[in-house]
């Protein structure tokens, strides 16, 4: 129940407005999936059809005329190629689909960390300002890992396209696979939390980028272990409990023959399979990435402190900064489309974003201690 200063105090909320476990977060995401299935679901469903149907329609046209063919040890292993290449571009596109959609659900996480209402259609109004952006640090947060993890592999490549003894590329492979995918992983942590940040902080590509570096900063094992657990889920969710359905469903009605027919037949069913399962799990992992980012902000900048001490509810702070940034005024809400109460979506839009917005350095007065137990 709101508190005498107007914010919510209560500690079983779906999303408490103060520094999270790691439990916490993950029961966040998934109430966030619970109370706004049309906006996190629906997303997640759209992403994921064209993902999955992309990658089965390039798997029937590239993989099933030769499965049609005699089957020979080069065949196998063209096949295999192409199926590891189909599925590696798969998860690629996948976790890009995670990065915009944790950018927006971050508005609606947002409002319901600090008890704001939220409106329909409130994500697209929220987010629609820096879709653009987000596209970009999407692209950016999941380019530099998989850059960082081809470096150390190139060597093991030239050896091997060079005709090198094979004792170099052994040793170029023991040394630069572990250290390329540490280098992803190191890089993926520190930069992640720059989606979030580039759709509620309002700032630039290269601005989210410097704020992610700077709330992982000494916390960076946390957020990894966090996310790690976070695809345990995700795998044992995508790819096994939500697929046995679609699984039962192949063998009986297609079994395992490989005429065109069944072949088509198994391969639609597998297909709804996939779009489903990962329509229900990509929004959690977006969700987890969202409330990493407003722990931190809270842990290490003191966010839900400096709320707080302002002395007001959330709604009255973000009304009186929709009015001070010119969001709109008048009955009618000029500037913007009102709601028939004096408010405009513009305004509340702003006022909402600008709770979010980095405040001066000192702004929070913690005290040593308080800050370290909180970190």
């Amino acid at each position: 129940m709101p508190g005498p200063d107007g914010w919510d105090d209560d500690a079983d909320a779906d999303v408490p407005f103060r520094p999270m476990s790691i439990s916490e977060m993950l029961d966040g995401a998934i109430a966030g999936i619970r109370r706004r299935p049309r906006t996190a679901l629906g997303t997640a469903l759209a992403f994921s059809a064209v993902i999955q149907v992309a990658s089965s329609v390039a798997a029937y046209f590239f993989i099933g005329n030769e499965a049609r063919d005699e089957v020979t040890p080069g065949l196998l292993l063209r096949s295999f190629g192409a199926q590891m290449t189909l599925a590696v571009m798969g998860l690629v596109l996948s976790a890009y689909g995670i990065l915009v959609l944790s950018g927006l659900l971050a508005p609606i996480l947002g409002r319901e960390l600090v008890g704001l209402p939220i409106a329909p259609r409130q994500a697209w109004r929220d987010a629609r300002p820096r879709l653009g952006r987000l596209a970009a640090t999407a692209a950016v947060v999941l380019l530099v890992p998989l850059a960082a993890m081809m470096a150390p592999i190139v060597p093991f490549i030239l050896l091997v396209a060079s005709g090198a003894h094979p004792a170099l590329g052994a040793v170029a492979a023991i040394v630069g696979f572990p250290v390329g995918i540490g280098l992803m992983v190191w890089s993926y942590i520190l930069l992640v939390l720059a989606v979030p940040a580039v759709v509620l902080e309002r700032t630039s590509v290269g601005g989210a980028l410097k704020r992610a570096r700077v709330l992982s900063k000494g916390r960076w094992f946390r957020t990894c272990g966090t996310l790690l657990l976070a695809i345990l889920i995700t795998v044992f969710m995508g790819f096994f409990a939500l697929r046995i359905p679609f699984l039962v469903i192949q063998l009986i009605f297609f079994g395992i023959g490989s005429d065109g027919g069944s072949t088509l037949g198994s391969l639609a069913v597998d297909t709804a399979g996939r779009i489903i399962s990962w329509a229900v799990v990509l929004p959690f992992d977006a969700g987890v990435i969202a409330l990493l980012y407003m722990d931190r902000r809270m842990r290490r900048e003191g966010l839900d402190l400096d709320l707080r001490t302002r002395g007001r509810s959330a709604a009255a702070l973000a009304a009186a900064s929709g009015r001070d940034t010119g969001g709109g005024s008048g009955p009618s809400g000029e500037g913007g489309s009102g709601d028939g109460n004096g408010h405009t979506d513009d305004g509340d839009s702003e006022g909402f974003i600008d709770l979010w917005r980095p405040r001066p350095a000192g702004a929070w007065h913690g005290t040593g201690s308080e800050a370290g137990a909180r970190r």
